[in-house]
């Protein structure tokens, strides 16, 4: 490492990068390439000799970026976002050029230590229960993502049931979600040995705005105990996938309670806004709940990745997960010391991720994150008003947070749900097609639902209005109607 051809080289791409952002909303936000397309324009081997950076930049700038979906355009609605900041690039950058493997406390103190303090900040902004801080037996741990959060804790979870019950038991171990949970659920199931057929995703509707009712998990519940089975874990979600909905946390978490189960409350989008006071309702109930998960790198300003996860007893964890082979052992991790993050995770190696979670509620602080959601909540609003002023559309679910879900309505006297479909279906693909704006799809009792999630850093009023200007052209392209005059409110 050169610290002076650093220096160049840094500056080089930093300036490339200030540009790239400079310049992000002249890109189609969705990649129109076709598949295959990199390697056409690519050498079939590497090079021999070293070629200059700017070479390499051009070759970006020509090649790469035409085949990049732009997650951080301002027109970005898809999904959920990925955000990216300033603060939260810096800390890459020092993450990147530490580039330490903080296994154990001993192979970094610092970033240990940090992430326990960042962890107990964001916990506190969160009003979490005490017990999900470090002081306690419980603590905060930084997963890559969700779905590493959910798995850790199922496995845990699994564990902990099975020296209960005894390990020949696993067959008959359940797990309950709702339709509503994010697919991570099921992959945790594969992976930790459950059964297919206990996993239980139980079905929710319009009628409690597709949350999941207590009743109807309290029967499952009932069900499976009485032939037999195992209930030992349940998840609840605050702001679903598919319409951001919130699970009743404080019913489910005793319903869990009462049943010796695991209850896991899965927050990863929603999660975010309840450290702006008048969100925070939504995460009551958290203190039933046995583990609780944020995606900071979603709408907190924190580069990918950075998925938070507290636990309340981290020994369960750690007994799921640890391993001691001898060339690891150090007097402070043998004299139980200190935490050694290894034992709450999947892989053995871990980035200095504490870092840019540390910088972005250092660099920005709690008020400017505060107007920071409250900001893309009240453009979302503005979203949905557009499209309730416009009597061709309708909204699909109760919008909490940032998401709008709604879909074009078919022509009056047509009310085939096949039709309809397929008729939203053109419609997303139509608008994303011009790269003006990415939208995605779910199917909410049936119906396919286009989403509209706010979330991008650098989107404004104006490009929520435009945005809602493509989809009332396209859908006027459709439908052969004209535009609705009253579909724009000021």
């Amino acid at each position: 490492m050169d610290s002076e051809q650093l220096r160049e080289y840094g500056h080089q791409m930093v300036d490339f990068i200030a540009d790239y952002y400079k310049n992000i909303e002249n890109f189609p936000v969705l990649s129109q390439v076709e598949p295959g397309y990199l390697r056409k324009l690519l050498p079939d081997a590497a090079p021999n000799q070293p070629e200059s950076l700017q070479n390499v930049l051009d070759d970006v700038q020509s090649k790469i970026l035409p085949g990049v979906t732009h997650w951080q355009s301002p027109n970005f609605y898809a999904y959920y976002p990925s955000n990216s900041s300033v603060a939260g690039f810096l800390g890459e950058m020092l993450s990147a050029a530490i580039n330490m493997v903080g296994f154990s406390w001993i192979t970094s103190p610092a970033a240990t230590e940090l992430e326990m303090i960042v962890l107990d900040w964001l916990g506190k902004l969160l009003k979490l229960p005490q017990e999900f801080l470090s002081p306690g037996h419980g603590g905060g741990v930084i997963q890559g993502t969700a779905s590493e959060a959910v798995l850790v804790v199922l496995l845990a979870a699994r564990d902990k049931t099975l020296r209960r019950v005894g390990k020949s038991a696993l067959g008959k171990l359940v797990v309950y979600g709702s339709d509503q949970t994010h697919s991570a659920l099921q992959k945790a199931c594969q992976i930790g040995g459950i059964h297919p057929e206990n996993c239980r995703l139980l079905k929710t509707d319009s009628s409690t705005n597709y949350a999941l009712p207590p009743e109807i998990v309290s029967e499952a519940i009932s069900h499976d105990i009485s032939i037999g089975l195992i209930p030992f874990f349940l998840c609840g979600t605050v702001g679903t996938t598919s319409s951001a909905t919130v699970d009743p946390l404080y019913s489910l978490g005793k319903i869990a309670k009462s049943n010796d189960m695991w209850f896991h409350v899965d927050a990863a989008y929603a999660g975010s806004a309840c450290i702006c006071p008048e969100y925070r309702k939504y995460l009551d109930g958290v203190e039933e709940a046995d583990s609780f998960n944020m995606n900071a790198h979603k709408w907190f300003l924190t580069n990918f990745d950075c998925s938070t996860l507290w636990v309340k007893d981290r020994n369960a964890l750690i007994q799921s997960l640890s391993t001691n082979p001898e060339f690891l052992k150090n007097k402070a991790s043998q004299a139980n010391l200190v935490v050694d993050y290894k034992d709450w995770q999947i892989p053995l190696g871990r980035r200095f991720r504490s870092l840019k979670l540390w910088m972005v509620l250092r660099l920005y602080g709690v008020e400017n994150l505060q107007h920071y959601l409250r900001n893309h909540i009240e453009l979302a609003k503005y979203f949905e008003e557009c499209v309730g002023q416009d009597s061709r559309f309708e909204v699909v679910a109760p919008r909490l947070f940032a998401l709008v879900c709604f879909r074009l309505l078919p022509p009056v006297g047509d009310n085939e749900v096949c039709r309809s479909n397929k008729l939203n279906q053109v419609l997303l693909e139509a608008v994303n097609s011009t790269g003006k704006l990415f939208i995605s799809h779910t199917a909410l009792s049936g119906m396919y639902t286009l989403r509209f999630a706010v979330g991008a850093p650098l989107t404004e009023r104006r490009h929520i209005a435009a945005a809602w200007k493509v989809l009332q052209d396209e859908a006027s392209t459709l439908l052969g109607t004209p535009l609705q005059d009253n579909g724009n409110p000021s």
